[in-house]
């Protein structure tokens, strides 16, 4: 003996096993029906995967859309009452519409403005409704600008 392993023939009847086997094209899947293909299968289970998606996401609410929205509001002069004209714009209600901070900026002349941040769900509150109602306001306000606007 020389040490040297040498493959010998099969046997005629004999089946050779091999680790490298890996039975590729052997389906043994049972749950596949039968006479459906490799591609009716993947078809198959793509439209189950999808059904179950689409059943998780009717569970789940959608996320609400908020935005944050600082606006400016201009007097017509340096007698405007500001502290009014807050309390009218803060009378402003709406479905969607939380009011938050406010401060008086110095535009010159010794006139000033009102900035004020609001909260708002973007389905609920049109941005140029709020700015309408608000001008409406005539008695106070002559203009309205949206210094910033941002989604939460």
């Amino acid at each position: 003996s020389s040490g040297i392993n040498a493959e010998w023939p099969l046997r005629p009847g004999e089946k050779e096993e091999s680790d490298d086997d890996f039975g590729f094209g052997e389906s043994d899947e049972d749950d596949a029906p039968k006479g459906e293909s490799e591609m009716q299968k993947m078809k198959r289970l793509a439209a189950e995967k999808k059904a179950a998606d689409a059943a998780a996401k009717k569970d789940k609410p959608a996320p609400v859309l908020k935005s944050n929205v600082v606006l400016d509001i201009k007097p017509w002069d340096d007698e405007t009452d500001l502290q009014e004209m807050e309390k009218a714009v803060r009378a402003i209600k709406m479905d969607g519409l939380t009011w938050g901070d406010s401060k008086l900026v110095e535009i010159g002349f010794g006139i000033k403005k009102l900035r004020i941040s609001t909260c708002i769900i973007d389905e609920l509150v049109g941005l140029y409704d709020l700015e309408d109602n608000i001008q409406e306001l005539e008695d106070y306000v002559q203009s309205v600008d949206i210094v910033s606007h941002n989604k939460i």
